[in-house]
C-alpha cells in the first residue's frame, strides 16, 4: 500500500505555508474538520463561479471588480484543487480493497457547550 494513502493532505496550509497532513485514525474528529472545511472550500467555489458568470456577463464591468473577482478565482482554484488532490490520494489504487460501503461511520464528536 502506498505511503502517502496513509497521511491525509489537510485543506488548510500550515504556518510557513507548507501542506499540513493527518495521519491516524480516519473517522477521527480532524477528519470530519477537514470535511467539513473541503464542503465549505467546494460550497464558496461554486458561489463564486456564479458571480463570476453574472460579473463577466456585463460589457461595463468595472476593471477592479474584475481584478478582484481573478484574485478570489485564483485563491478557490488553489483550494479546489487542494481538495482534489487530497481525496484523489485516499482513493484505492488498482490492487487495493475498496472498503464496504455498509460500514457506519462515527458520528462527529461535538464540543462541549460553555
Amino acid at each position: 500500500m502506498n505511503t502517502a494513502r496513509h497521511a491525509r493532505l489537510l485543506p488548510w496550509k500550515g504556518e510557513d505555508g507548507k501542506p499540513c497532513y493527518l495521519s491516524g485514525e480516519p473517522n477521527g474528529y480532524l477528519t470530519h474538520v477537514a470535511d467539513s472545511i473541503e464542503n465549505v472550500q467546494l460550497g464558496m467555489a461554486r458561489d463564486l463561479l456564479a458571480h463570476a458568470d453574472d460579473l463577466l456577463s456585463s460589457p461595463k464591468a468595472p476593471a477592479g471588480e474584475l481584478h478582484y473577482l481573478a484574485a478570489r478565482l485564483t485563491e478557490s482554484l488553489g483550494q479546489v484543487l487542494r481538495v482534489a488532490e487530497s481525496r484523489g490520494a485516499r482513493l484505492p489504487g488498482p490492487d487495493e480493497e475498496v472498503p464496504d460501503e455498509e460500514e457506519e461511520e462515527e458520528p462527529c464528536p461535538r464540543w462541549p457547550a460553555n
